[in-house]
């Protein structure tokens, strides 16, 4: 009995600490600390319920009971009370770790839905030419900072790729509609020896170039078109501008947006 009623109160002090330490994490929050506590509770209380099971499958309800014993079970009525008001607490808290939990989700869902309009709004600035990194010095000569040999050379890898993703799926479309692709590869790059066949692909990108870039140094690029915009010989910085605008857009968000704008017209004529 002495060695029950020793495991009861160490029991209970624990819970009192894990009750302690679950309320000290709700100032600030902490959702970890508090599962951490929530946990530590509903464990002491689990072995204050075996307890309670051990004491009454041995030692069943005497007919006689002695003041010491009344005392006992007085103490042992006051700590069960004690008990259920901590059971209480613990589910109070766990309605508020939930409520915490759905307030953070629904926060989470508000910063997503701005950064994407954001991003919205971020390329139809773009779209209008209008880019936070633009520079112009004091004295009125233009400044590109921006323009480096790195730039360069993403956008010619990102041209060649462009190139290289667009023939093969018109190449595919060449051999299903029984194309003899010798004969067009040769029409193309006549008399050109090709150490491995599947190279011949590279006449096909070599087409591709071609067509697109024809007339790509030109200041209207070629096309004509009454409604495109003439630039004069020394507007590099529009040209600039109008680069910077769209290179990290998606190109059919582009002429989504803005289909009779000069890249617009440029891929019509295309």
């Amino acid at each position: 009995m002495e060695a029950l009623i020793s495991n009861l109160f160490g029991n209970i002090s624990s819970l009192k600490s894990a009750y302690i330490e679950l309320q000290s994490a709700h100032t600030p929050y902490d959702p970890e600390k508090i599962q951490a506590a929530d946990k530590v509770v509903i464990s002491e209380l689990k072995n204050l319920s075996e307890l309670k099971h051990f004491y009454r499958e041995n030692n069943p309800k005497p007919v006689c009971v002695s003041p010491q014993d009344s005392r006992l079970a007085a103490e042992i009525q006051e700590q069960q009370s004690l008990l259920k008001t901590y059971e209480v607490m613990v589910k109070k808290f766990q309605s508020e770790i939930q409520n915490k939990d759905s307030e953070i989700t629904q926060m989470l869902q508000k910063i997503d839905e701005a950064n994407q309009k954001r991003l919205k709004l971020e390329k139809n600035l773009k779209l209008r030419g209008m880019s936070t990194n633009e520079g112009s010095g004091g004295d009125g000569n233009l400044q590109f900072p921006d323009l480096t040999t790195e730039l360069f050379i993403s956008t010619y890898e990102a041209a060649a790729k462009a190139v290289h993703d667009f023939s093969k799926p018109l190449i595919n479309m060449m051999k299903a509609a029984g194309w003899d692709l010798d004969s067009a590869a040769n029409s193309i790059e006549p008399d050109v020896v090709y150490a491995k066949r599947p190279h011949k692909k590279y006449a096909f990108e070599s087409y591709i170039c071609q067509r697109m870039f024809s007339g790509f140094q030109q200041k209207n690029f070629s096309v004509n078109s009454e409604s495109a915009m003439v630039m004069a010989d020394d507007d590099t910085d529009t040209f600039f501008r109008q680069f910077l605008a769209l290179k990290d857009m998606d190109p059919l968000d582009a002429l989504g947006t803005n289909p009779d704008s000069n890249f617009g017209i440029f891929c019509r004529s295309k």
